[in-house]
C-alpha cells in the first residue's frame, strides 16, 4: 500500500497527523494488539461453529474469516476511490495479494511439529480455490492490459464480470465442500492438531447465538481497530521521517495485513489448516469482487483504465505465489527447512523481491 493512501483515502477522519509521535505509538500498539486478539478469538469462534453446525471448516475460512479480516481494507480502498485516487486503489488492492499469501509462510512457522502447512492441510477445497483464484486473476491482468469499456454509467465491463464469477465460484466452493470432494487418505493421527484445551474449553462453553454475537463484536473490533491500525501507521512513518523509505512504506503496507495473520497462525494452531489457507485464498478473491464497489465509488471511468506498470506487476506476482502454494498443495512434502516448506519459503523471497520491484517502479 502506498503511504499516501492512507490519508487520502480517509480524509474525512481525524488527522493523525497533528498527534504526538509518542501517542501514534502507543494507539499503534494499541490497535494492533486489539487487532491480534479479535482475529485469534474470531478464528476460534468460527472453528467452534463449524463443529457444531457441521459446516465445511474451508468454506467458514473462505467466506466468514476472509471477509471479516478484509473489512478495514474494504473501507479504506472505497473511499479511496470515492476521492479519485484510482491508481493508489489498484496498487493497494493488487500490491496487497502477495502479502496476504506471504502470510501463510508465517503461519507455516507455527505448525506443531515436525511438518508443513501444504502437508498438514487435507481438503482439495483449497486446490480448487487456488486454481479458481489464479484463473480470476489471470482474468484481471488481461482486462489492464486490453483496458476496460464503460457499460453503465462510469463502470466498466470487467468488474461486473469478476464479480458475478466470484459469486457462482463461492457457490461452487459450498457445493464442492457440502458434498465433501475428496481428502488425503494417507494422513497420520499423529499429526493432527489438537486446540489449546483452556482456549477451548473456554469458548466451548458458550452458546451458539452467544458465538455469533462475539464473532460479530470481533470483526467490529477489526474493523475498527484496523483502520486506526492504518491511519497511525502512515503518521509514524511520516512524522519519523521514513514516509517516502522502504521501510515507512513496508510498515503501512504490513499493518493493513494484521487480521489476516493473527487469524491465520490462530487456525492452523487450533488445527485447521484448510481454514487458515482458505482464509488467505478467499481474501484475495474478495479482493477482486471489490474491484465493483471500487469502480462504482470511482467517478473518473472505468477504475480498470487507471492501472499503472506497478499494479500490474503486482498482479503476476499474486498469481506466481499462489501457483506455488497450489503446487505444494499437490506435491506435499513434509519435510520443513527454518520450520517451513519450500513452497513457503520460495513464496518469502517472491515476496521480498516483490516488495523491491514494486517500490522501484513507484519511484520510491
Amino acid at each position: 500500500m502506498d503511504v499516501q493512501f492512507a490519508s487520502n483515502s480517509i480524509g474525512a477522519m481525524l488527522n493523525f497527523q497533528t498527534f504526538p509521535f509518542w501517542l501514534n505509538i502507543i494507539l499503534f500498539i494499541l490497535a494492533g494488539v486489539t487487532v491480534w486478539i479479535s482475529g485469534t478469538r474470531l478464528t476460534a469462534y468460527a472453528d467452534i461453529i463449524s463443529d457444531r453446525k457441521n459446516w465445511d471448516k474451508a468454506s467458514m475460512g473462505f467466506i466468514f474469516l476472509a471477509l471479516a479480516t478484509q473489512l478495514p481494507e474494504i473501507v479504506t480502498n472505497t473511499t479511496g476511490a470515492l476521492h479519485g485516487n484510482g491508481e493508489l486503489v489498484l496498487n493497494a488492492m493488487f500490491g496487497g495479494m502477495t502479502m496476504q499469501t506471504a502470510v501463510l509462510a508465517i503461519a507455516d512457522i507455527f505448525i506443531i511439529g515436525t511438518t508443513t502447512l501444504s502437508f498438514a492441510a487435507r481438503k482439495s477445497i483449497n486446490l480448487l480455490q487456488g486454481v479458481v483464484l489464479i484463473l480470476l486473476l489471470s482474468l484481471v491482468l488481461v482486462a489492464t492490459m486490453l483496458g476496460d469499456t464503460v457499460v453503465f454509467w462510469h463502470i466498466g465491463a470487467s468488474p461486473i464480470l469478476l464479480a458475478i464469477l466470484y459469486i457462482l465460484a463461492i457457490f461452487m466452493f459450498l457445493d464442492y465442500g457440502k458434498n465433501n470432494g475428496w481428502s488425503v487418505v494417507n494422513f497420520s493421527e499423529d499429526i493432527k492438531q489438537k486446540a489449546n484445551p483452556k482456549d477451548k474449553r473456554a469458548k466451548d462453553s458458550h452458546t451458539t447465538k452467544q458465538l455469533y454475537l462475539f464473532s460479530g463484536l470481533a470483526s467490529s473490533a477489526i474493523l475498527i481497530a484496523g483502520i486506526l491500525l492504518v491511519q497511525t501507521a502512515e503518521s509514524i512513518a511520516t512524522q519519523s521521517g521514513l514516509g517516502a523509505s522502504f521501510i515507512g512504506v513496508t510498515l503501512l503496507a504490513s499493518s493493513t495485513s494484521l487480521p489476516e495473520l493473527s487469524a491465520s497462525i490462530a487456525a492452523v494452531r487450533l488445527g485447521a489448516q484448510s481454514m487458515a489457507i482458505s482464509n488467505i485464498f478467499g481474501s484475495n478473491l474478495i479482493m477482486i469482487f471489490l474491484l465493483l464497489p471500487a469502480d462504482m465509488f470511482y467517478l473518473n471511468g472505468a477504475i480498470l483504465n487507471s492501472v499503472n506498470d506497478s499494479a500490474k506487476f503486482a498482479l503476476v506476482s499474486g498469481i506466481v505465489v499462489t501457483a506455488i502454494y497450489v503446487i505444494g498443495l499437490i506435491v506435499r512434502k513434509s519435510q520443513t527447512f527454518l520450520r517451513m516448506g519450500m513452497d513457503s519459503i520460495a513464496v518469502l523471497i517472491i515476496y521480498i523481491t516483490t516488495l523491491y520491484i514494486l517500490y522501484t517502479l513507484r519511484g520510491v
